[in-house]
Order: structure tokens, then C-alpha cells, then sequence
């Protein structure tokens, strides 16, 4: 016989102070860590703000005690556990003054047996973290140097590596209670692990371990669907497999392939139950031809997909409605695939079970990224039982697709000279070739495994060969004009990015520098990547005009990483089925920075974002290669007229072509563009504009600082409505790539679209959130095209102000 367990939080009463250092006890939450608590106190200045980091490096170099009281009296149960559910990383618990284990490893969750130090009344809980530096540091002596992406010993110890620094993060090394900490008390048995392999033809293999208290026989049930199995467990048997065949189920599909359907799954042990909402679906790798095709449900799915960092580098703070917005993000931008990167974290059960809910396909990088790792002990055990234990608890979710062994330490060993520098010693190949393979094999079988990315399917081969497997594109924005993306004929982009700063409001909510300057120290400082704002400035090209000051250099760089990013994914949706997905690095960030996000640190969506909307959409219209790819990734047909016309600046038509087309769903049609509009009279005075039904494309025969735009002429509007302002702007002149940014009035405001070309006499409402000045909102700096004043060209660039008079 069970009962039903006594789940108690130990949340309340803690306290911290520095070990051997100047900060006494002062108050702690948990969930939380040092930093967070040391900034609640006003002991420190926001490590987020202008480079106050730099000052909070002993935060990491320090040792620290988390200390709380609690009350407890005989509950009548026979044992009494400590669950931590996540510490931060190299600690010491410690109940009533008795040693109860020691740990090292944020990946995991521990559970310890404590029934008999528990006392009558007041308990002590006490939780020492040992400096992370300082023990990755050592593991490093033991061990030997291990090359990695930076000088920090991140991959010396079981922990968020991206929280040493990385090229778009801050070096803020924590220690805390990261996750919760509690009592559970039990009697007789309980549920220790439920695993359940869900398949697409109903059948669902619950894999059932308890931990017993007494040598009864135990009932075990399992029910989903109406469907109800029972087994009963003899006195030495502690393993049980309880198989449920649900007749015609509802399939669970991606997004923008079908409904997101999921059961509840119950799990009885007694009193005790198990819950979770299980999906149907069958989901495999298509290697044909070398290639990588993510199959659900026997159908290819192209992958639309962003790459998902930390979203805090203090992940106690991320709460569900955070991660719900910023999925929600992901979705509104026609996302269906996020890459849980290798560098931070095995996520929480709040983001799965969002992914599973909207329908957002997950893989799942093992957390190991940009170094060589060591293999010997206590490394080894310690990763085989994060890999078990992450799993077995994720192994039931629908949104994941794929376990992915690492991020480019396959790369790194094989091009980035790390076979000289290691000699002998161990780099990982062990864990990304054997153990997580195996782990995924015997406790995951529903799903594929692939060792790393880039990889190209074979451990000889070069692996980050763009005709096999993942590649990932880091020589544009590093070293190659974006146009570099064109020259690439790959099977799946696993990573590629292009930099832009944040919101304007972000960056100086974040930095105090007065003024604000592209080189100013605080700008300087949220700017991680090498020689990333020498990159920035080099990234624009013929592109884009030079910036004069810092408004031009905000909007230009931030506009030059949209169209970056949508000349790659507008190349590589092209090749599809033979390309067969894109994942952009990245979709958020964990702090104010400038970096390759779209939604920067502050939850506000950058230029990229609007031009991932449009071109993730289902339909997309691209011009390249003297053709235009009609991409129809929806589920029905795309028939129509495609309408091609060559026009003048002033929108006048100079030649016209209509084809008629037919696309097939999930299908790319390439129809080659006719000499009569494809080939200019004068490439810097016209315009090609391809149209199908409500989409339409404008192309230009030259970069812009060799077009001969007229300065920016237009009308605007601003009418108050139910939550915010309408602005409407009617273009009296060509506007390239008109832009509102209301956060620049407003920090809370926000708009609805922008990067829009409008030709002559077109109109377009935005809708901004919030409750900015409306005389302000649509003045420059806040409204912005590329030719809204005059800048150094070709001949023939026009002299006129927006209200038609000639500009000096």
C-alpha cells in the first residue's frame, strides 16, 4: 500500500553571506543566485548596466553560504527526501550540521535520503557553493588545457558554459539554489521515474521505476484516451513497462502542418500520481543523398528555425509568461524550429510544454559548445547521468525532434588546430560518438540522434561540408559580404547569423554614455564579438551609404543585419526540398547587447524580426539568379498571374511581363525572368517588382548609395485608437525601407511592421503601442527611410527635402 507523498517547499527564510568575506548574512531568495540577491540587497550596481561586470568578477572567485531555518515534526511517513531540482554548481548541503552530499553539476537534479537527521522542530539547511572559477580552474591543472572558443575554463565543470562570456554574453560566473529545493515524505513506495516512448500509431510504452519502502506487491496504472492497463510489481521487482495502444489518434504536427493535439497521460502508483500531455507523432532523419530532413509523421518538414540562447543569464528569473512571449515571438514570426543551443542549458518544463502547445519543433543540443571537453572522471559519470536523467524527463514531449551531441567541437577538433594542441588527451569524441548515442538509443528510441553541428554524417568526413548533413556559415559577417550567402548550396544551415544593436530604448536603458556614440565605452561594452563594431561598419558595404552619427549608424547597421538575414533565408528556401532548413543564429538574447538576436535582451523586437516574418512566411516571393523562386511552403496550391514589371523611380511601368504559374504545396517553382524586365535601361534610376496575388517583391538594379533616389517625400497621419496611434504615410516619392521607431519616444511603445518600400502614391497604417508624442513619432530620427535626406552618390542623386525644398 502508498500514499500519497507530502511535497513541502523550502523556499522561505534563507539568507546568504560570503564566505571569509565582507557580506554578512543578508536576505536570500531561492529560486535564485548570488548576483540576484546581492542586487536585491544594493550591494552591487545591475552587472547588466554600462560594464559594472567588470567590477563583479569575485562574485565567481568567492565562496558562499545559503543558509535557511525551517520547523519539522514525525509526519507518520517512512522517509523524508531533499529534492534540489537545480544548484548552481559546486556545493556542499549540509542538515543539522551533518554533511549530506556534496555536488558539481548545474545539468542535474539531486535527491537525497534525510529522514533520520530530520529533528523535532527547528532544522538547519545549509548550502555552500564553492567558487566555480576556482574549481574549474583546478580541473583544468588536474586535467591539462583543453582548447576552446575562449581563454575561460568553461568546459572544466558542469555548467552553463555561455556564463564565463561569450562573444554576445557577459562573464557573470553565478552559484545559488537555481531551481527549486524541497521536502518530500513518503511511505511504502514511490514513482521514482516515469518514461513514456509515445508513437504515431497510438501505442505509448510507459517505462515505469519505483523506489520501494516495503516488500508488498505494488499496483501500477497508466490511462490515456479512455484507455486504462494495470500491472502489480512482485516484492523484488522495481521496473515495470506498461503498454496502452490508443486506436486513431489524433496526431500532434508542427505548426503550419496540422493541429497541435495532446491526451493526458496518467501514471498511478497508489495514491501517487504522474501527469503529462503526451503527443502522437513518429518523427525521423531523411538522409538520402547526404542530405538532413526533419520527417514528422512521414512528412519532410522544412525547418524554419532560430537558434534559442539562455534568455537570462540568471535563468531563476525566467518565469512561464517571459517564455511565453518569447515563443510566442518565435511564432508570430513564422518560426516552427528552435535549437536549444549547446552552451547553456537543458531547459524548463514550462518551455517544453509551451513548444509542445504551439506546436514549435525543438532540438535539443547535449550541453557541450566550442571546446574540447575532458572524458575522465568525475566528468564522465557525471555526464552520463545528466544525459539520463534529461532524457528520461523529456523523452515523452512532442515538440522534441532531435538530440544533437554538441555544438562545433567536431569542427573545432577537426579545422581549428585542436589535434596539434591536444596530442593524446581526450577532447569529447567519447561522449558525441558513444555515450549520448547510447543513452538516446536505450532510453529514447522515438526520436534520432545526430553527433553534433556541423556535422556531415560520418566521423571521417569533413564535417562541416555544406553538400552533407548541418553546416554552419560563420565566413559572412566574420570576413564576406552577405551576398557571400548565394555562392552556398547546402543541405540545412544549422547556424548563420549577421550582427545589428538592439532597440534604441534598450541600449540606453543599458548604457549611461552621454552622448551616445557608435565608439562611446557603454556601446563598446554591450558589443562582445571581436572587432564586432569594425564588423558592423565593414558588414554595410556597397550596401548602404557611411553613417554620419549615431542615429544613421543605428538604423543602418540594424537594417543591414535584416536584409543579411533575409538574403540567406530567401537563397536557401529556394533550394528547397535540396535544402532542407535554416536556423538563424539567434533568436534572443540574455542581457543588452548588440549581437545577431531578433528580439534583443530587453524583449523588443529589432528590424529582423519584421524581415524573418516575411521571410519564414508560408508563401515568399525571391529574385536570384536571373529567376524568380515562387517558395509555397503552406498546405494548398499557388496558382495565379505573376506579374513582372520594370518601373522608374517615380513608379512609371517600363516594360511588363505575366506568366502564369502553378505551385505545388510544399514545393518551389523557379520561373526565369524575361530580358525585357530583367535587364535595365540605367540599373541606379529603375526598379524590378514582382507580384503574385496580395505578395509583391521590389528589387533594385543597383546598391543603394548608387541609386538616384529623390529625398524622401510624404504624408502622414497619427489617429488615436483603441491601444495606441495609427499612423498612415502616403509616399509622394519612393521610400526605401520606411521604418518607425516609437521606442525612441516611448520606451513601452512598440509597431506593428517596418522595413517597407512604398513607390509613389502608395499608403501604408502602422500601429503603434503605447502613447508616444504623435508630432514627434513621425519626425526623423523616429521616422526613418533610406533616402530621407541626401547622401553622398552617384550623379543624379536628387537635392529635395521632404517638403520639396533643396536641402544644403
Amino acid at each position: 500500500m502508498t500514499t500519497v507523498r507530502a511535497v513541502r517547499a523550502l523556499h522561505e527564510g534563507w539568507t546568504l553571506r560570503q564566505v571569509g568575506g565582507g557580506i554578512s548574512r543578508v536576505p536570500a531568495t531561492v529560486p535564485g543566485c548570488v548576483h540576484t540577491d546581492l542586487l536585491a540587497a544594493g550591494l552591487i550596481e545591475d552587472p547588466y548596466l554600462d560594464d559594472n561586470e567588470n567590477r563583479l568578477t569575485w562574485i565567481g572567485r568567492s565562496e558562499w553560504d545559503y543558509e535557511t531555518v525551517f520547523t519539522w515534526s514525525a509526519d507518520g511517513h517512512e522517509r523524508a527526501d531533499l529534492v534540489c531540482e537545480g544548484l548552481d554548481t559546486v556545493a556542499t548541503v549540509v542538515l543539522n550540521g551533518v554533511r549530506v552530499a556534496a555536488t558539481a553539476n548545474q545539468h542535474r537534479s539531486y535527491r537525497f535520503a534525510v529522514r533520520e537527521l530530520l529533528r523535532e522542530g527547528e532544522n538547519t539547511l545549509r548550502v555552500r557553493f564553492a567558487s566555480p572559477q576556482a574549481y574549474a580552474e583546478a580541473r583544468r591543472a588536474e586535467l591539462g588545457e583543453r582548447p576552446g572558443a575562449y581563454a575561460a575554463p568553461y568546459q572544466f565543470i558542469r555548467k552553463m558554459a555561455c556564463n564565463f562570456g561569450w562573444d554576445w554574453g557577459p562573464a557573470v560566473v553565478t552559484s545559488g539554489i537555481w531551481r527549486p529545493i524541497g521536502l518530500h515524505a513518503w511511505s511504502g513506495a514511490r514513482l521514482a521515474s516515469v518514461r513514456p516512448l509515445v508513437s504515431g500509431d497510438g501505442r505509448v510504452e510507459v517505462h515505469v521505476a519505483v523506489e520501494r519502502a516495503t516488500d508488498a506487491p505494488l499496483t501500477l496504472t497508466a490511462q490515456v484516451a479512455g484507455i486504462s492497463v494495470q500491472t502489480v510489481l512482485a516484492p523484488d521487482e522495481h521496473e515495470a513497462v506498461l503498454t496502452l495502444a490508443v486506436p486513431e489518434p489524433r496526431l500532434w504536427w508542427p505548426r503550419g502542418y496540422g493541429a497541435q493535439d495532446r491526451y493526458e497521460l496518467v501514471v498511478g502508483l497508489g495514491e501517487e500520481t504522474w501527469r503529462g500531455r503526451i503527443g502522437f507523432r513518429d518523427v525521423r532523419l531523411d538522409r538520402t543523398g547526404e542530405g538532413f530532413t526533419i520527417v514528422v509523421n512521414d512528412v519532410p518538414v522544412f525547418a524554419r528555425g532560430v537558434n534559442w540562447i539562455p534568455d537570462d543569464c540568471f535563468p531563476a528569473r525566467i518565469t512561464r509568461e517571459r517564455l511565453a512571449e518569447r515563443l510566442g515571438q518565435a511564432v508570430e514570426a513564422n518560426v516552427n524550429l528552435l535549437r536549444v543551443w549547446g552552451g547553456g542549458l537543458y531547459e524548463s518544463e514550462d518551455f517544453y510544454d509551451l513548444a509542445d502547445e504551439l506546436g514549435l519543433l525543438i532540438w535539443q543540443d547535449f550541453p557541450f559548445a566550442c571546446a574540447a571537453y575532458p572524458e575522465e572522471e568525475p566528468f564522465a559519470s557525471e555526464v552520463e547521468a545528466e544525459a539520463r536523467q534529461n532524457v528520461t524527463r523529456l523523452s515523452w514531449r512532442p515538440s522534441l525532434v532531435l538530440w544533437c551531441g554538441n555544438n562545433e567541437n567536431l569542427e573545432g577538433h577537426a579545422d581549428w588546430g585542436w589535434r596539434e594542441e591536444l596530442g593524446e588527451k581526450s577532447w569529447g569524441a567519447g561522449f558525441y560518438h558513444d555515450l549520448l548515442p547510447s543513452v538516446v538509443a536505450e532510453l529514447d528510441p522515438t526520436r534520432p540522434y545526430w553527433p553534433g553541428s556541423p556535422y556531415s554524417g560520418a566521423p571521417g568526413l569533413a564535417p562541416n561540408d555544406p553538400a552533407r548533413g548541418t553546416v554552419h556559415i560563420w565566413d559572412v559577417w566574420n570576413r564576406e559580404d552577405y551576398t557571400r550567402y548565394g555562392d552556398y548550396r547546402p543541405r540545412f544551415v544549422a547556424e548563420f547569423g549577421f550582427q545589428g544593436p538592439p532597440a534604441h530604448a534598450t541600449l540606453r536603458g543599458s548604457v549611461s554614455d552621454d552622448p551616445l556614440t557608435p565608439t562611446s565605452p557603454g556601446v563598446l561594452h554591450h558589443q562582445k564579438a571581436h572587432e564586432g563594431d569594425a564588423k558592423l561598419l565593414r558588414g554595410l558595404g556597397e550596401h548602404l551609404p557611411r553613417p554620419e552619427g549615431f542615429d544613421d549608424w543605428h538604423y543602418w547597421t540594424q537594417l543591414n543585419q535584416a536584409r543579411a538575414m533575409a538574403f540567406g533565408i530567401e537563397r536557401f528556401r529556394a533550394l528547397a526540398p535540396y535544402c532542407a532548413g535554416t536556423i538563424v543564429w539567434q533568436l534572443n538574447d540574455c542581457w543588452p547587447v548588440t549581437s545577431w538576436s531578433a528580439v534583443d535582451g530587453a524583449g523588443r523586437r529589432k528590424p529582423l524580426w519584421y524581415a524573418l516574418r516575411r521571410a519564414y512566411a508560408d508563401r515568399l516571393l525571391t529574385v536570384c539568379d536571373g529567376a524568380v523562386a515562387v517558395v509555397n511552403d503552406g498546405p494548398q496550391p499557388w496558382a495565379g498571374e505573376l506579374e513582372l514589371l520594370r518601373l522608374g523611380l517615380a513608379g512609371e511601368p517600363l516594360a511588363k511581363e505575366t506568366i502564369v504559374v502553378e505551385v505545388a504545396a510544399r514545393s518551389v517553382a523557379r520561373v526565369g525572368l524575361p530580358d525585357s524586365v530583367a535587364v535595365p535601361g540605367d540599373p541606379s534610376a529603375e526598379l524590378l517588382s514582382v507580384r503574385l496575388g496580395e505578395h509583391r517583391v521590389l528589387r533594385f538594379f543597383a546598391e543603394d548609395p548608387r541609386v538616384a533616389f529623390p529625398v524622401a517625400a510624404y504624408d502622414t497621419e497619427v489617429v488615436p485608437v483603441a491601444g495606441g496611434l495609427d499612423v498612415t504615410v502616403t509616399a509622394r516619392t519612393l521610400l526605401r525601407e520606411l521604418a518607425l521607431f516609437p521606442d525612441r519616444l516611448d520606451p513601452a511603445s512598440s509597431v506593428d511592421d517596418m522595413l517597407l518600400t512604398l513607390l509613389p502614391g502608395e499608403s501604408v497604417t502602422l500601429h503603434v503601442t503605447g502613447s508616444p508624442d504623435p508630432a514627434a513619432l513621425v519626425t526623423r530620427p523616429v521616422l526613418r527611410c533610406v533616402n530621407d535626406r541626401t547622401y553622398p552618390g552617384p550623379p543624379g542623386w536628387a537635392a529635395r527635402s521632404r517638403d520639396g525644398q533643396t536641402e544644403r
